[in-house]
């Protein structure tokens, strides 16, 4: 019998409402009881000191680009899962935007075997909505999901097609699963750089319109209403998106929501340094928009918090502004970039933070995770709640660490990863219990 007892640590599982000191057992790699007795511990227990540190659910992450195969110049299904682990994420939905796309079972049963020897974070696939991600046809949604597709997405590309959309939600209903979309509406955005603004004005550079995001959003909710399919709209990053999602839950339309933390710390100031770094999609807007978001998550109208991982390599960052691709290496920053942002705990919880990184997400994919509860497979991090760190990329694990974070001090930090009771990461690499 394979056990571990983690002590004296402060336990938080936002699926129950839990928050408090206490004792955590796992056996065989499942949790098997809160604040066990010692006479009903095992005998080969193994016990480890969480003083000081908070005990939760593993991070679960609904998109995450690992880019193998075709372009793993960019990152690796290995890399990426070992990327995650650093980040406190125990399960990552690998993005459908690979080369070839996932759109058929073969595909999905390549990332499946590849995240199997990586032995790093829970690999979870997307299926493409449309074949090749054309957005024109619409891919072999079954045969995916019978495969092992947990959800589908063209991400980064956005769903244009209105009908496609319609047709692929009232099919899943069939499944359960959901469809990921990350709205925009092409001709709106045409070829911008950055957040439509006095910034992009002042600097000459072609902006993103919030509009184009405002009426993807808005054509998503209704959809949604209208199938009865199970739809997610994210990452969003403005006030219209948020006013109609506000409006949408109000009245109970089973539509989803999700942002970057990078869109609830930064602002599209940063732009004026004319850095590629900060060049990510959707983009870094105003301060009015920034702070609109983070009370959206505080308040629940934004469920989940997702990374925006999308690695690029070096030599395509260090290209000119507007030629550059979009994207940024996150995973290893989420957590800490989501508390510095929300100012944790005196502006927000971390019941809220870690339901918004963990639970809510686990939801939204159907998959399991985002709780501690008895008889679940023990996916858990320790976090350093008083922990300042500043962000060196020389010292990340994705291949390519290019993020907009490097040099910021942040807050909180994972000191250890475990997944299915197994400990698979910890700061500094220290001996196991």
């Amino acid at each position: 019998m394979n056990s571990l007892l983690i002590e004296k640590g402060r336990l938080i599982d936002p699926a129950i409402g839990l928050d408090r000191q206490g004792r955590l057992l796992l056996v065989d790699g499942h949790f098997a009881a809160v604040d066990p007795c010692d006479d009903d511990l095992p005998a080969e227990v193994r016990r480890l000191d969480a003083n000081g540190q908070i005990v939760a659910p593993g991070l679960v992450d609904l998109s995450t680009e690992l880019r193998e195969p075709g372009r793993d110049e960019d990152e690796t299904i290995h890399s990426g899962a070992h990327a995650a682990l650093a980040g406190g994420y125990t399960s990552i939905l690998c993005s459908s935007n690979t080369h070839p796309p996932i759109d058929s079972p073969g595909a999905v049963e390549f990332v499946r075997q590849k995240a199997a020897r990586a032995n790093g974070a829970r690999v979870y696939v997307t299926g493409c909505v449309s074949k090749q991600r054309r957005g024109e046809e619409m891919a072999e949604l079954g045969l995916l999901a019978e495969a092992g597709a947990v959800a589908f997405s063209d991400s980064p590309a956005p769903l244009a097609n209105s009908a496609l959309v319609k047709r692929a939600l009232e099919y899943l209903r069939m499944f359960g699963l959901p469809i990921l979309d990350r709205p925009e509406v092409p001709e709106l955005a045409g070829r911008g750089v950055m957040h439509d603004g006095c910034e992009s004005l002042i600097l000459g550079l072609s902006g993103l319109p919030t509009e184009a995001e405002d009426l993807a959003v808005a054509r998503d909710v209704r959809l949604a209403e209208g199938t009865g399919g199970r739809l997610h709209v994210g990452p969003v990053s403005t006030m219209g998106s948020v006013d109609l999602l506000e409006r949408a839950k109000k009245r109970n339309i089973r539509v989803t929501a999700s942002v970057c933390p990078h869109n609830l710390l930064l602002t599209d100031r940063e732009l004026r340094s004319f850095d590629a770094r900060y060049k990510v999609h959707p983009p870094l807007r105003s301060i009015r928009h920034v702070q609109g978001l983070c009370n959206a998550v505080a308040t629940g109208v934004i469920d989940a918090v997702q990374t925006g991982h999308m690695p690029r390599a070096r030599e395509k960052k260090m290209n000119d502004l507007d030629l550059a691709p979009f994207g940024m290496a996150s995973l290893e920053t989420a957590l800490a970039a989501t508390v510095t942002a929300l100012n944790v705990p005196s502006g927000c919880s971390w019941l809220k933070v870690l339901m918004r990184l963990s639970t809510q997400p686990a939801v939204i994919a159907g998959i399991e995770g985002g709780t501690l509860g008895i008889g679940k497979p023990a996916d858990l991090i320790l976090i350093d709640p008083e922990c300042q760190w500043i962000v060196d990329d020389r010292q990340m694990l994705s291949i390519n660490p290019e993020t907009p974070l490097s040099g910021f001090n942040l807050k909180s930090r994972v000191t250890m990863t475990i997944v299915g009771g197994e400990i698979r990461y910890r700061v500094g690499g220290g001996p196991t219990p």
